[in-house]
């Protein structure tokens, strides 16, 4: 099982407690995106720069992705393709995305893409707060113990 990483847009915080899961679990964690990143020293975390362009990240992390593999992404699109593919996804804030709530997901993504072209200002997602923290941290948590993977 390896765990994936939409690095782009991944808080740093977020980052940190991950690296600090696959530090002590020695499980792969790969972290891609379209810039250069540094990650700790060791063998199991790993980055992975792809070239500019749209969604050429998430068509990477896609192809790499295996079933049961984690990706840590807040992309509801690419949580769709992934979950198709049997992967678990997990948003930077904590969020499960399912098989049962991607659709609802996706739905309400689209209506929101339709507002904000329609001039209407929607706002953006609130700053990543300390709970949030916690809230990723534990459902990793979470996730990692039904692996049998402890922190």
């Amino acid at each position: 099982m390896t765990i994936w990483v939409d690095a782009d847009a991944c808080p740093k915080p977020i980052k940190a407690i991950l690296y600090r899961a696959a530090e002590r679990t020695g499980l792969p964690l790969c972290l891609i995106a379209n810039q250069a990143m540094q990650t700790p020293p060791f063998k199991n975390i790993t980055a992975i720069q792809v070239g500019q362009g749209f969604d050429v990240a998430d068509d990477e992390i896609v192809r790499r992705v295996q079933q049961d593999d984690l990706v840590i992404t807040s992309d509801i699109p690419l949580a769709d393709e992934l979950i198709t593919k049997g992967a678990q996804v997990l948003s930077p804030r904590g969020e499960v995305f399912s098989a049962s709530s991607i659709k609802a997901k996706l739905n309400m993504r689209d209506f929101m893409d339709t507002m904000r072209s329609s001039g209407i200002h929607t706002g953006g997602p609130a700053q990543m707060s300390e709970t949030d923290k916690r809230e990723f941290a534990n459902a990793l948590d979470r996730y990692l113990t039904r692996y049998g993977k402890e922190l």
